[in-house]
C-alpha cells in the first residue's frame, strides 16, 4: 500500500473556517470583537507592537493559539524553542514565546485566568482522532489551522505545535501527564503583544474525546480582538 505524501497545506475535512474569514486578507479592525464557532479557526495579521485579546466566554474552552511571521511562513511561533528559551514547561505572564528560528514573536502581556497553559502537547488532527476511536472525519485543529490561513490566501508550509491558551496538561515529578478540564471561567481573557508582524491564528478547539474543554461539556466559541495598548 502506498501512502501519499504529506501536504501541509491540504486539509483532511473543512468546515465553514474555509470561507468565513474575518476580512479577505485577515486584517482586523481595532476594537471590534470577533467570534471563532465552536470547532471552528480563525487567521488575524497583527503589526508589530499589536495586541491580541483572546476571550473565553464560557470558561471552559481551548483555544489552539499558533503565529507565522508575515512574509516568511516558514518562521512560525514555535514551542520547542520556547520551552528552551524559558526554561520551563508552563509560561508565565511576561514570558515572551520564540520562533523556530529563536528570535521573540509572542508575548504575554496580562491574563485574567489562573494561568494554566500547555507547551507540550501537538494540536489535534484527524490521526489522533482516528486513534481515540473516531470512525468519520472530526474536526480538528490542525485543519482549523489550515483553513484559516487559506481562508485569507496565506502561504502554508507546516503545521507547528500550537501554544494551547487554557489547555490543562499537568505534569507529575515522574515526567507523566494527564488531560484535565480546564480551570478557567467564563469571561477570562489573555492579552499577546506581537514583537513582529505575523500572523495569528486561533482555534476553538474541537476536542469532544478526551476532558481538555471539561469533563462533559462540548466545544464552544471563542472571541478576540485587536488593539493597540501599552
Amino acid at each position: 500500500m502506498t501512502i501519499p505524501a504529506y501536504e501541509p497545506s491540504t486539509p483532511d475535512g473543512t468546515n465553514p473556517t474555509l470561507v468565513s474569514p474575518i476580512s479577505s486578507d485577515g486584517n482586523g479592525i481595532p476594537g471590534e470583537r470577533y467570534l471563532i464557532p465552536a470547532r471552528q479557526g480563525r487567521a488575524v495579521r497583527l503589526e508589530k507592537s499589536q495586541v491580541l485579546s483572546v476571550y473565553n466566554p464560557k470558561g471552559n474552552q481551548v483555544c489552539d493559539f499558533f503565529a507565522i511571521m508575515e512574509n516568511a511562513p516558514s518562521e512560525f511561533l514555535s514551542m520547542e524553542h520556547t520551552r528552551t528559551s524559558i526554561g520551563r514547561v508552563y509560561v508565565r505572564t511576561a514570558d515572551v514565546l520564540v520562533t523556530n528560528r529563536r528570535r521573540p514573536l509572542i508575548e504575554i502581556i496580562e491574563d485574567s485566568s489562573p494561568g494554566v497553559h500547555d507547551i507540550l502537547i501537538a494540536c489535534c488532527d484527524l490521526p489522533r482522532y482516528q486513534q481515540l476511536g473516531a470512525t468519520a472525519y472530526h474536526e480538528n485543529c490542525a485543519d482549523n489551522f489550515r483553513m484559516s490561513l487559506l481562508a485569507i490566501n496565506a502561504p502554508i508550509t507546516h503545521v507547528p505545535s500550537p501554544f494551547n491558551i487554557w489547555m490543562n496538561i499537568p505534569v507529575t515529578e515522574a515526567g507523566e501527564y494527564s488531560w484535565e478540564p480546564p480551570v478557567s471561567k467564563a469571561g477570562d481573557f489573555i492579552r499577546l503583544r506581537a514583537h513582529e508582524d505575523c500572523i495569528a491564528i486561533m482555534s476553538a478547539c474541537p476536542q469532544d474525546m478526551t476532558p481538555v474543554n471539561g469533563a462533559g461539556a462540548q466545544p464552544v466559541e471563542l472571541e478576540f480582538e485587536v488593539s493597540f495598548v501599552e
